[in-house]
């Protein structure tokens, strides 16, 4: 494999399909993930598909073909269905002994002898783009589930009251084994962050989360969602025979050259057990912060907090926006000094060498409050917690910054100033949240527009769903200063934290989503969610809607006051018939 990868990089830098700079960059992102170099350079997007493969077929002197494919009936007889999806090799012509294979890494020796011998012909390669390649082979093939399929027994339904054993017989079935790994691989395939495993009707639906939103891979059939559970029970090592509580588990699968953690959970429904797979890749750490789509301003801002090496730095926003996957980035720009970093987390999502991770295993005894006091025994500089979740876990990470450890978090909240408020809601004393804040970064996701079709005119193209290819994020950065402080301390509104962090330099989520579309990063409809999500994080016109700076005594697009005056000055209350301090008609 590392020969292979030697000679891809060195053909594309003399074909001139990659420069120089951008080889090495990936070489280093291939060392730190444990990744192929194509697929490195694939997911960084140094370098296209096509681009590759013409580039490959130019340099080591090979056709290159495009779709449409029209593969003899006598060629594709002579490699193997469940072969040619896993290898992603289309057969097109066979003359005598020799057969002409289209594949994407005709570098791939190893793969021609295997093809060779099973189907006693000389293999001749020619180079086609992965994609294309695999649409080829869908229609040549067909897809690999309806095959599966054909080996269950529909009719043969499990009894309700099946013991332990007949599960384990029913989900050890050579089909349900099958099944179920195809899912799981096809998952990966289409880069989802989760499977979902659920009970319909009599059968059981697959959907998966692809750039944020669930979407139905396949209905299995009747009779077969009890030992589709059961085979993912047993793969996360969780009891099979109890299918009245919630169970947690986990196990690790490998998918080419990448090694994906795959956290199990499962509730019981009325209509049968729901399974959800959380799909971690290690390898997909950010290298840094601009890989992110921070703009310059915000990147500038939270590179700041980072180089004071003290404080809190929190990451807030839902569920699955990228909370993570920030302060995983921040961390792959601090390890690379000489310092100490430390982890605690729920599970690990990312591996960074030369960084000590902890996870917690509330079995024995290792939750967040108990696990962050043992590791400020161990001397460290930098602490990362998965999340501040109680009163005692924030008290012990705002002491260890006001100490002078940098703590890299994570919270729930719409927006960044309202996670200073959700601290102050937990409990924590508030000169405690002055003086150990340094700053909160608050995010959502957006899907970015695939660069395939929508560089052709819009559309849909194999690579990619709806016109999107991976998500970018949308921040605003709060740097917590000595106004901010004082206010903390003071306790006031949220409405005021908002009005002094815009004025000490934070933008807002909807503005830099609207920035990404004049970038062409993503679309106006994924930035209207944004705006929509976040309207109640400024202030806005009851007139025209427009956003009003902090502070402002009217709207600069309409001019409507921002709250009505007497002439004397007295702000007043819009029920009020006379004012309080002239008695002047309101």
């Amino acid at each position: 494999m590392a020969a292979r990868d030697e000679v891809l990089g060195q053909l594309l830098v003399d074909g001139g399909a990659l420069p120089a700079g951008a080889l090495a960059a990936a070489r280093n992102e291939q060392r730190r993930s444990g990744r192929s170099l194509r697929e490195v350079l694939l997911r960084q997007g140094a370098v296209g598909e096509a681009r590759m493969a013409r580039t490959l077929a130019a340099q080591l002197d090979l056709a290159f073909v495009e779709p449409p494919f029209r593969p003899e009936d006598a060629a594709i007889r002579r490699i193997d269905a469940a072969v040619a999806r896993a290898k992603g090799v289309l057969p097109l012509t066979v003359e005598g002994r020799l057969l002409k294979v289209a594949m994407a890494d005709p570098l791939d020796t190893a793969l021609i002898d295997d093809l060779s011998f099973q189907s006693g012909c000389h293999v001749e390669a020619v180079v086609a783009a992965e994609s294309a390649l695999a649409e080829g082979v869908l229609k040549a093939y067909g897809g690999a589930l309806p095959e599966l399929l054909e080996g269950l027994d529909a009719a043969a339904a499990p009894a309700p009251a099946a013991d332990a054993r007949r599960l384990e017989e029913e989900a050890a079935a050579t089909p349900i084994v099958r099944i179920v790994d195809h899912i799981i691989a096809s998952a990966m395939d289409s880069r989802a962050s989760d499977i979902h495993i659920e009970a319909v009707g009599t059968g059981s639906r697959v959907r998966l989360r692809v750039d944020g939103g669930l979407v139905t891979a396949t209905e299995l059939p009747p009779g077969t969602h009890r030992a589709a559970i059961s085979r993912v029970k047993i793969m996360a090592g969780l009891d099979i025979s109890v299918r009245r509580r919630p169970q947690d588990g986990g196990f690790t699968t490998r998918r080419g050259s990448a090694e994906v953690t795959v956290r199990v959970s499962t509730i019981p429904t009325p209509e049968g057990e729901k399974a959800v797979l959380r799909l971690l890749d290690p390898g997909e750490a950010p290298p840094d912060l601009s890989s992110l789509g921070l703009s310059s301003h915000d990147l500038g801002r939270l590179r700041s907090i980072l180089r004071r090496r003290q404080g809190v730095l929190i990451a807030a926003g839902p569920t699955g926006s990228g909370k993570t996957t920030t302060l995983s980035g921040a961390v792959s720009e601090l390890s690379r000094g000489t310092i100490n970093i430390v982890t605690l987390e729920d599970p690990v999502e990312y591996r960074f060498p030369g960084v000590a991770q902890m996870e917690i295993d509330r079995r024995a005894g290792v939750d967040f409050p108990s696990g962050l006091r043992a590791i400020l025994r161990q001397d460290p500089d930098v602490i990362l917690v998965g999340e501040i979740r109680d009163r005692e876990t924030a008290e012990i990470a705002m002491s260890a910054a006001v100490t002078g450890h940098l703590v890299l978090t994570t919270i729930h909240t719409v927006d960044a100033p309202g996670a200073v408020v959700r601290l102050l809601e937990m409990g924590v004393p508030p000169f405690l949240v002055a003086g150990g804040l340094a700053g909160v970064v608050a995010q959502r996701l957006v899907r970015r527009q695939c660069s395939r079709c929508w560089g052709r005119g819009g559309g849909k193209c194999s690579a990619c769903t709806d016109g999107y290819r991976g998500r970018s994020g949308v921040f605003e950065v709060l740097v917590v200063n000595d106004e901010i402080r004082t206010a903390v301390t003071s306790g006031a509104s949220i409405t005021a934290l908002r009005a002094l962090a815009r004025r000490g330099g934070m933008g807002s989520m909807a503005r830099d989503a609207l920035r990404q579309v004049a970038q062409g990063v993503t679309t106006p409809h994924e930035a209207g969610d944004i705006i929509a999500v976040t309207r109640g994080a400024t202030l806005h016109c009851s007139g025209c809607g427009a956003t009003l700076p902090p502070e402002s005594a009217g709207c600069p697009m309409c001019g409507r006051p921002r709250q009505s005056t007497c002439a004397c000055g007295q702000p007043l209350d819009r029920r009020w018939r006379y004012c309080p301090a002239c008695l002047r008609p309101a």
